[in-house]
């Protein structure tokens, strides 16, 4: 059995959202891990109970990544078998970052930490999710 091979366009709207995918997962890693810095500067201990230890900083980063990295897959899915691949992709992506929230207001740590990864769960999803709608909805001719 072999696969389909998708048309010029598909292979040139995939391209398309991989590139704009990997520049807005390095740009929200970054992002992410400044802004999880600034906090810290500013007091933020990110001390979740559960591991009895403070979330080190190259650690946003990594989380940011792999999630992100996530999120352009199931982009690139739905670009793949979806008719309405960005409007899917928001519904799905809202969803799960509201349920990504759950878990820092679950984590027992005190309220500066929990605001602070509420917070940063909210700043890399405004990175990401823009920039991979806008690819989604990009033409190629």
């Amino acid at each position: 059995m072999t696969a389909a091979v998708p048309a010029a366009g598909q292979t040139a709207r995939t391209r398309r959202l991989a590139g704009v995918g990997l520049i807005a997962t390095l740009a929200a890693m970054v992002v992410t891990t400044v802004a999880a810095a600034l906090a810290r500067a500013v007091g933020v201990d990110f001390a979740v109970p559960a591991g009895g230890e403070a979330i080190p900083l190259p650690g946003f980063a990594v989380v940011t990544g792999f999630f992100s990295v996530v999120g352009v897959v199931i982009a690139a899915a739905l670009l793949r078998w979806s008719a309405r691949p960005a409007e899917r992709f928001l519904w799905t992506v809202v969803s799960l970052t509201a349920i990504s929230l759950v878990p820092p207001l679950l984590c027992g740590a005190n309220a500066a930490t929990i605001a602070a990864l509420v917070g940063l769960h909210l700043v890399a999803a405004a990175v990401l999710v823009p920039a991979v709608a806008w690819s989604l909805r990009a033409r190629v001719d």
